[in-house]
């Protein structure tokens, strides 16, 4: 389980997250909504040991993010919204270098590489330097590194950006299949479709604060809305005035 416990974080005088209480369980499928800036990014960054917070804490696993980092971040795999590849590694060596990191055992890493190469449609480029791939490889191969050590938690920031349909399908089908082996994903998004297909359940967050947590259903009666979409629930909760048609 993910716990975070009064997790704050200010910039100068900005509140970027605002005292966050919250608990991911096992075997679910998580996703974090809200307007830009409403300090999704910034929680992720915390919850992986990327930032450090103001106040609070994030517990994975019963391993505290702050007092025992090597431990907590062994059982995460962390895919950021704008992803950094060695640009003059190849597909395989990019992976392996990864798998390396984690000290993975090397007599079977190879096989496993070439299983992730193979899963996220890249095994004809495998051998390719990264540099030519385009954008929404280079974003499977990101995928494909943080899956590497298998991950029992995956933290995703804007996992659809960049992927072309066929990507998006696969990536939802193996979403789908990690959550069958008992394997949780957190996600933040503004796909609202994806959202509501895929989650357990969704917190929406805005100015720093959690504002309305439930099933989308459960969103729905939050937001007094019967039977209207996760787009229209979400625009009331986060009191933006809903534009039906412009003329310029």
């Amino acid at each position: 389980m993910i716990k975070i416990e009064s997790l704050t974080k200010i910039f100068t005088s900005l509140k970027a997250v605002d005292t966050i209480d919250l608990e991911i369980r096992e075997g679910e499928l998580f996703s974090l909504l809200g307007p830009n800036g409403a300090g999704k990014t910034t929680l992720l960054k915390m919850l992986v040991g990327l930032l450090n917070p103001t106040s609070g804490n994030v517990h994975i696993d019963g391993h505290s993010i702050m007092k025992e980092p090597v431990a907590a971040k062994k059982l995460m795999g962390f895919i950021p919204d704008r992803p950094f590849v060695y640009e003059k590694l190849t597909g395989f060596e990019y992976i392996l270098f990864v798998a390396n990191m984690y000290h993975l055992d090397s007599s079977d890493t190879e096989r496993r590489v070439r299983e992730l190469l193979d899963l996220f449609s890249l095994s004809g480029f495998a051998d390719e330097l990264v540099e030519g791939y385009s954008h929404g490889m280079k974003q499977r191969l990101v995928f494909a590194s943080a899956m590497i050590h298998d991950p029992k938690y995956l933290i995703v920031d804007e996992p659809m950006v960049g992927l072309d349909p066929r990507g998006i399908t696969l990536l939802k089908a193996i979403f789908r299949g990690m959550k069958k082996r008992g394997k949780t994903i957190l996600m933040s998004t503004h796909d609202l479709y994806v959202a509501e297909q895929l989650s357990d359940r969704i917190a929406i967050i805005d100015q720093g604060r959690i504002i309305a947590l439930g099933t989308a259903q459960e969103l729905r009666e939050q937001a007094g809305i019967k039977g209207g979409t996760l787009e229209s629930v979400f625009l009331k909760l986060t009191h933006e005035d809903i534009v039906e048609e412009l003329e310029l």
